[in-house]
């Protein structure tokens, strides 16, 4: 909206590490409504504990991460302001889809903007109806998947972290989970890390990596040339440092 203020997600001089090993140092970053970011990185890298410092899972070890509202920047803020989908769903077995939906709307009856019937919510990402009131530790991985990204997307919540969304989804069903991401881009930060180099190429309006303990940001005019797939690899085997210099002139 025309004159409205971007809210900002602001990581500075983050560090996090365990047992003596540094996993992020001193790094930083903002992020901002309107966009989609991918955050791409080899496996060990520290995405899903840059996600959980995030959160607040984790305490940092130095440098702050703060939410910005209209020039104010708050990093006392709350965890339930973050929306997190991990890799593994963590869902109540015990309960149906529509139990845990129904369940779900009426403790956050306060964060829901347009509410609708359980039966409405689960049709809308293709779980049908005799699915529906079945126990979810019977459902697969992806319709498990499907529930915990919908119960999140309920919420809309101001920071929406994807912890390698939709590789467990079929075609149709990662498609309905794109469309509504996307959606969500006008009023949250969408940040979400993945494997999958087209799926970045498909949704983000930035791509940042995570690499030697760092975030920089790759040129956005990049994504979409043909070359994009080449040229991340390149820098997450830092092949791309390995060039000689007068190799290096356009």
């Amino acid at each position: 909206m025309k004159g409205q203020k971007k809210m900002k997600l602001i990581l500075d001089n983050v560090t996090k590490g365990f047992d003596g090993k540094t996993v992020l140092e001193s790094t930083g970053f903002t992020f901002e409504t309107g966009k989609i970011y991918g955050l791409l990185g080899r496996n060990g890298a520290g995405k899903t504990t840059l996600f959980n410092c995030i959160s607040r899972n984790l305490v940092l070890d130095g440098g702050t991460i703060g939410v910005e509202r209209d020039g104010m920047i708050d990093t006392d803020y709350e965890n339930t302001e973050i929306g997190f989908v991990y890799t593994q769903p963590h869902l109540p077995a015990f309960m149906t889809a529509y139990e845990f939906v129904k369940f779900f709307i009426e403790i956050n009856s306060a964060r829901i903007k347009k509410p609708k019937t359980p039966e409405a919510y689960l049709d809308s990402v293709g779980i049908q109806q005799e699915d529906q009131h079945r126990l979810l530790k019977d459902f697969s991985h992806g319709m498990q998947n499907k529930v915990q990204m919908l119960v999140t997307l309920m919420i809309q919540p101001p920071v929406l972290l994807l912890d390698e969304p939709l590789t467990s989804f079929d075609v149709v069903a990662a498609h309905e989970m794109k469309e509504l991401i996307l959606e969500m881009k006008k009023e949250s930060i969408i940040i979400f890390s993945t494997h999958i180099l087209q799926l970045a190429q498909d949704l983000c309006d930035e791509v940042v990596l995570l690499h030697h303990k760092k975030l920089s940001p790759v040129d956005s005019f990049r994504i979409h040339d043909k070359d994009f797939e080449e040229e991340i690899v390149d820098l997450l085997s830092d092949k791309a440092a390995e060039q000689p210099v007068e190799e290096s002139g356009e």
